[in-house]
């Protein structure tokens, strides 16, 4: 697992807003209001992270969500086609989402919330399957979790001690 820290300052990082809620909370007074943004960051060359903020206001909420998605920044490593380099599933809660490789072409082939990650990562080719859950941050959460533990041919080929051609025949 690549879980080393990245500096996200070093970056250039495009955001988008996944989702946005209108939570509640109920008090003596009456109804508390405030919104909860769903942000995801990354540099189209590799790098993801997600955020969640809240707060009172919708643009506050996004800016706080921005920030912690900036500071949870993930490396994934792409093949020479803008794919990933396996088939890997990636579990969160009660979502689970297929991530399968893709030839040169075939474009970004995913639900919304899965779509953005990949968009945002830098991934060009990729087909994907949601399964389980719909719940767009676990979705999301699952989607960064599979593409944290993609590993590519060369760590493998180092765990098992052999050359990178065996692994890949």
């Amino acid at each position: 697992m690549n879980h080393s820290k990245i500096d996200a300052s070093s970056l250039e990082l495009i955001d988008r807003v996944v989702t946005i809620k209108r939570v509640t909370k109920v008090v003596k007074g009456g109804r508390n209001m405030r919104f909860s943004a769903l942000v995801v960051v990354g540099d189209g060359n590799g790098h993801v992270g997600v955020g969640l903020g809240k707060a009172a206001e919708i643009p506050e909420a996004i800016r706080k969500g921005r920030e912690d998605a900036s500071k949870k920044l993930i490396s994934v490593t792409l093949d020479k086609n803008g794919s990933i380099s396996h088939d890997f599933i990636g579990k969160f809660g009660g979502a689970s989402i297929l991530l399968k490789k893709a030839p040169e072409g075939t474009g970004i082939i995913a639900g919304g919330p899965a779509r953005i990650v990949c968009e945002v990562a830098g991934i060009r080719n990729i087909r994907t399957k949601s399964l389980g859950s719909n719940n767009k941050q676990n979705v999301v959460l699952a989607t960064i979790d599979a593409l944290s533990q993609l590993k590519t041919p060369e760590e493998v080929a180092a765990n098992r001690g052999k050359s990178v051609e065996e692994v890949l025949s």
